[in-house]
């Protein structure tokens, strides 16, 4: 039995054939010890079900005997006693179950589902079938796990009534009832418990918010009562000295009264000496008070107004005295003096009351007396005085979302503030405000930045408000240096011409450096807003290579931003297209050459490759872009230059072949028009042919751009223009006489002249040939017609070699890359599968290997799979060992159930021609296919 499982398992396993007997028996051993521990699970399972049969019919024997017992006490009661209690259940049911109400849907379909179960069971068939028709509305068919949904169910439901009294039926029924009714009510209770701890959270928040503000007022409160205190103090200390002054002015006026009294003559020097030193000893006690009250710090009156009061009283009294001593008998004079002086020491007294008083008041306090206090113009410095000392206290006990409300007080006291120091500070604490603002903050702070800026005018906006712009550059945090990015654009407006390009220029120089993304976008935002204030145009190269170096930034928002916002305002400012396509160029090739060679065995073709690193790479992509975002605005020069009559009227386009042909044949310049194919494609041809074929990203890239090119200039400049230049570069002939004498030299210089120039050509420069400028829509006829000499009529030349092949298969690949061209492509495919050359019917299989990675599912069931059917169906060996090494590459890439399938059978019509070869062969195809493939073509490899 042994041996015949072992032949048996043989038979099926064609893929066994070459492993030896041994392996084959050991097997064979393997799947009988499966079967054996299958039967023995398969023997348990059926004891099991024997017991379960056992109890289920012990359960039946035990429910017969208490139905029949039941029954038998039924039948022993009398009949006239069951008759009055059938009247009286009946009488109590048409009494009291007239209460159940409407019948439900769920009970309905109970009752409904157990009827027609007992129609059924009692073998009233028809009658079931008609009640099964009756009921529309109901699915008597599923009957859901409920309580109701029991065996036998109508007689349950009898006996479980008969068994059961109506008052119990009833009580039941009224459970029922209670039970759901309490059930809403609980739910009830539940959302209103929800509600209740909502609110609760609720109340609590706002408790703490309150306790917080209540401590905030605490402290205000007794900050208010200690400034309260100091101003009591030196109010005091005030009217002491408002005493002496009285005194000592009281004096000078007895002295003066005597003075005059004794009309003292002209040449009493004496007196006039001793008047000298006592009006010097009064200037030195004024002076020595002054000192003692320069240390206090209340905001109140400085002294020194009381000083220049006193000192103008001084003086006046001594000119009086002078003049009295000098001029005797001018009297009136002397009296007028008297005057004078008498009502300027009563001013000075009122005014140092006012002063006392206006203290008072702007502290918040009221004054002591009920009389109302006078305010004049002297108030303002006192109260900016204040709010300046102020403010730095108050900002951090205000709360960070309610800051911007300090604003207004912030930016009255630094524009009105004398002191430069305080308005510093002031200005830092401005631009300080909120630790990490965001982008609504911001805006509140620039725009009172603005505002300021505005008011103040140039001088203090350049030296209050940019150097702290400057000192934030370097802040820890980037939502302030994104703020700093912010202002240089916006402050611009409100400085000196030669500001702007020099020390707000700088800031954004350093701020495109910055290690966040959010800042190098800003700076490039606003480094656009800020060029059209520039004065001239000296610092344009400056300008140009940081407009490059953000494009080339390795964050996508900030080339994004760059290209659209940044590029239009450069060009705009300094209108120097041709100068930035020129540095756009160089920088493209700069940056590939600068790349190690893939290879350095020199004279190999892979010593021409450069291996491109993820930042160069990124650098030509996004220069690209860069290029296909001013294709528009060369477009539009061009034919603004264009000195030539336009034919748009008859040909519908603007470059017609009639325009092209008088451009040959003229001598006008157009520069634009003459870059594209005297620099541009030159270019962008010799950047190919230093890119390897992993670039397929770049390639696409430039295909793009020649695509966009050939839709804005029209389908004459891709025949006369781009198409014959592209040909020339991969060693075709064509026509160039729609280029001028000066540019043919140039475009031949193109043409390969080496072998190793003719690969690099095929590999590098012929892909995009076929995607990019023969892949136009209006194009594919001649796409055909090229990819068809390309691949069906070379291949009768006897100098084509494998490795051109090779590199011609590459470039179908990277057209498979579009999907518009699939169809194409798979159409010349089909004719070299369907030909009678076995050498096309070889290429075909290889070339289908080579385009499956690039391909979807629904192409490779469709196309690639039909064909490797017909060329695995042919007699020839080499076609059919391709066809094998394909169909590997195509399990490897896909895991559609499908094509697996199809693989399955095909690599099974392989193994039954029984040659080793193609066993061999197919074990290769689908060994590399095993990491990558489904589990069911796992298991039929093994």
């Amino acid at each position: 039995m042994m041996d015949a499982m072992i032949k048996l398992f043989a038979s099926r396993n064609s893929l066994l054939i070459p492993f030896s007997f041994h392996q084959i028996r050991s097997h064979g051993l393997i799947l009988f010890e499966s079967l054996l521990e299958e039967k023995e699970a398969l023997e348990e399972k059926l004891a099991i079900r024997d017991y379960e049969n056992r109890l289920a019919q012990e359960d039946i024997l035990k429910l017969k005997t208490e139905l029949q017992k039941k029954s038998e006490s039924k039948q022993d009661e009398p009949s006239d006693a069951k008759a009055k209690n059938g009247s009286s259940i009946q009488q109590s049911g048409e009494t009291k179950f007239s209460d159940l109400g409407p019948l439900k849907a769920e009970e309905r379909h109970d009752l409904n589902c157990a009827v027609k179960e007992y129609l059924l069971l009692a073998g009233y068939r028809l009658t079931a079938m008609t009640f099964y028709e009756e009921v529309t509305d109901q699915n008597l068919d599923d009957w859901e796990n409920s309580s109701a949904s029991v065996p036998d169910a109508l007689r349950h439901y009898y006996y479980q009534y008969l068994s059961s009294t109506t008052e119990a039926a009833e009580e039941k029924l009224s459970m029922q009832k209670e039970n759901e009714s309490l059930v809403k009510e609980n739910e009830k209770l539940k959302h209103e418990k929800q509600t209740l701890l909502r609110s609760r959270d609720l109340v609590d928040s706002q408790i703490a918010t309150l306790k917080k503000s209540l401590e905030t007022l605490q402290k205000d409160i007794k900050e208010k009562d200690n400034q309260v205190q100091d101003v009591k103090h030196s109010l005091e200390q005030r009217r002491k000295e408002i005493t002496v002054y009285k005194a000592e002015i009281t004096s000078l006026q007895k002295q003066t009264e005597a003075a005059q009294s004794e009309h003292v003559p002209p040449g009493d020097v004496e007196d006039e000496e001793s008047y000298k030193e006592q009006i010097q000893s009064l200037q030195q006690e004024i002076e020595r008070l002054h000192a003692t009250k320069s240390g206090d710090t209340t905001p109140v009156k400085n002294v020194e107004e009381i000083t220049d009061r006193k000192d103008e009283v001084i003086k006046l009294c001594e000119n009086d005295m002078i003049s009295s001593s000098t001029n005797v008998r001018d009297q009136n004079t002397a009296d007028k003096h008297e005057e004078f002086s008498k009502s300027d020491d009563r001013d000075v007294a009122k005014d140092l009351l006012k002063d006392n008083m206006q203290v008072k008041t702007d502290n918040g306090l009221t004054p002591e007396s009920n009389t109302p206090v006078q305010h004049d113009s002297k108030k303002g410095p006192g109260t900016i005085q204040i709010l300046s000392d102020a403010l730095p206290k108050i900002v951090p006990y205000v709360l960070i979302n309610h800051r911007e409300e300090l604003l207004p007080l912030m930016m009255c006291a630094i524009e009105r503030h004398p002191d430069s120091n305080t308005r510093d500070s002031l200005t830092h604490t401005l631009f300080n405000l909120i630790k990490r603002p965001d982008e609504q903050q911001r805006r509140i702070i620039m725009d009172a930045c603005v505002t300021l800026a505005r008011n103040v005018g140039e001088m203090r906006t350049e030296t209050e408000l940019l150097p702290q712009c400057w000192e934030q550059i370097s802040h820890m945090y980037e939502e302030r240096r994104l703020l700093v990015a912010q202002s240089c654009g916006e402050l611009a407006g409100f400085v000196r011409p030669e500001i702007r390009d020099s020390l707000i220029l700088s800031i954004v120089q350093q701020l495109i450096e910055d290690s966040a993304t959010v800042v190098r976008e800003a700076a490039a935002r606003n480094l656009a807003l800020l060029l059209p204030l520039f004065p001239n145009m000296d610092k344009y190269i400056k300008v140009e290579e940081m407009m490059f170096h953000l494009v080339c930034d390795p964050s996508g928002a900030v080339v994004d931003t760059t290209i659209k916002e940044l590029v239009p305002a450069v060009l705009m400012w300094g209108n120097k297209l041709d100068h930035i396509l020129r540095v756009l160029i160089s920088h493209m090739l700069s940056s590939v050459e600068c790349c190690p060679p893939v290879s350095g065995v020199e004279d190999s073709v892979e010593s021409h490759f450069h291996v491109l690193g993820e930042r160069e790479r990124w650098t030509v992509d996004v220069l690209l872009r860069l290029l296909m975002q001013l294709l528009p605005i060369v477009h539009q020069i061009a034919i603004d230059t264009c000195s030539y009559e336009s034919f748009s009227e008859s040909t519908g386009t603007f470059f017609s072949l009639q325009l092209l042909q008088k451009y040959a044949e003229g001598r006008l310049d157009w520069p634009t028009f003459e870059w594209l194919h005297d620099d541009c494609f030159p270019s962008l041809i010799q950047i190919l042919s230093l890119l390897p074929q992993k670039e397929d990203s770049l390639r696409k890239r430039i295909s793009s751009f020649l695509l966009a090119v050939s839709t804005r200039f029209g389908e004459d400049y891709l025949t006369h223009i781009i198409l014959p230049l592209f040909l020339v570069a991969v060693g075709d002939n064509a026509d160039l006489s729609c280029f001028r004498s000066t540019s043919q030299p140039k475009i031949k210089a193109l043409r390969p002249i080496i072998a190793m120039d003719a690969r690099i050509a095929t590999l590098c420069v012929l892909p995009v040939l076929l995607a990019g400028v023969l892949g136009f829509p209006n194009k594919h006829e001649l796409l055909t017609e090229y990819l068809r000499n390309l691949l069906i009529q070379s291949a009768d030349k006897t100098t084509q070699s494998a490795i051109h092949s090779a590199d011609v298969y590459n470039s179908v690949r990277f057209l498979c890359l579009f999907e518009e061209h699939h169809n194409l492509v798979f159409n010349i495919l089909w004719e070299m599968v369907v030909s009678s050359n076995m050498d096309l019917k070889i290429n075909a299989a290889k070339l289908l290997k080579v385009i499956v990675p690039y391909i979807d599912a629904k192409v490779a069931s469709s196309h690639v799979l039909p064909a490797l059917v017909t060329l695995g169906s042919e007699p020839n060996l080499h076609v059919l060992y391709a066809s094998i090494d394909a169909f590997g590459t195509v399990a490897q890439n896909f895991k559609n159930d499908v094509i697996v399938d199809k693989i399955r059978v095909q690599m099974d019509a392989f193994l039954e021609d029984g040659s080793h070869e193609a066993t061999i062969a197919v074990i290769r195809a689908l060994v590399v296919a095993v990491p990558h493939t489904t589990e069911s073509l796992k298991d039929y490899i093994l």
